[in-house]
C-alpha cells in the first residue's frame, strides 16, 4: 500500500471532477484533469498546505483542461497525457472547445506510453489506454491502493459520450471490457463526472458491458 487518498473538487459548466492524490500526511498531490479555474483549483490546494507534483490528464476534451494552462503557469508543474492525445491537446476543434466559445489548447510536457508507469512525489500510477471516448482516453491505475482514475472512459452504470470527434463506441466497450473489467473487482473507480463505484459494481449493473 502506498496509503493514499483522494480529494475532489468539482468545477466547471460540465461539473466535472478534478481529482489530487495525495500521501496521508505528506504535501506533495498528483492533479487530474483541472477542469477550470486554474488560479482557484491552485488557491484551494495551497490553503490546504498541498504542493502539486504534476498534473495528468485522462484526455483533452475542454471540460478536463480549461484550467489547466494556468494551473501550470503558476504551479511550475508538468503535464502528462496519452501520445494519441495529442491531436486534442493541440486543436480547439478536435477538443471541441471552440465550440463552446472559448478556444483551448495546452502545452503537454511528456506524452506517455500505454502501459507506463510514472512515478511522482514517490506515488507510483500506470498508464492504461482506453480509447473510445476520444482517440486517446486513457485510465491511471494505483495498482496497490486499487483506485482507478477513469476519466470519462467509465462512469457509474455507464460509459463515456462517443459522438464527438475522433469518438467510437466499439472502441469504448473494448476498452472498458478488455483493459477495466480485467482489474480486481475491488477496485474504486473514480470517474471525471458523477460519484464513484467499483469494477466488481460495474461488472454486474453496467448495461454497457
Amino acid at each position: 500500500m502506498q496509503n493514499l487518498k483522494i480529494g475532489r473538487i468539482v468545477l466547471g459548466m460540465c461539473q466535472t471532477n478534478c481529482y489530487f492524490v495525495y500521501k496521508e500526511g505528506e504535501k506533495k498531490v498528483i492533479v487530474f484533469d483541472p477542469a477550470d479555474k486554474g488560479d482557484y483549483l491552485l488557491e484551494k490546494l495551497t490553503e490546504s498546505g498541498f504542493e502539486i507534483a504534476g498534473i495528468l490528464l485522462t484526455h483533452g476534451h475542454f471540460d478536463h483542461i480549461f484550467g489547466c494552462t494556468k494551473l501550470k503557469e503558476l504551479s511550475g508543474a508538468k503535464v502528462y497525457a496519452y501520445e494519441a492525445e495529442k491531436v486534442l491537446c493541440e486543436d480547439a476543434y478536435v477538443n471541441v472547445s471552440a465550440q463552446t466559445g472559448r478556444k483551448c489548447t495546452i502545452e503537454v510536457d511528456e506524452y506517455v506510453k500505454d502501459g507506463q508507469e510514472i512515478t511522482l512525489a514517490d506515488m507510483t500510477c500506470k498508464v492504461i489506454a482506453t480509447p473510445g471516448h476520444t482517440i486517446g482516453s486513457c485510465c491511471y491505475y494505483f495498482e496497490e491502493d486499487k483506485m482507478l482514475i477513469s476519466g470519462d472512459t467509465l462512469f457509474l452504470e455507464s460509459v463515456g459520450r462517443t459522438d464527438l470527434p475522433t469518438g467510437s463506441m466499439s472502441k469504448l466497450t473494448r476498452s472498458v471490457k478488455e483493459k477495466l473489467l480485467v482489474l480486481p473487482e475491488e477496485v474504486k473507480v473514480y470517474p471525471g463526472h458523477g460519484d464513484s463505484t467499483t469494477i466488481g459494481y460495474e461488472k454486474q449493473y453496467n448495461p454497457f458491458c
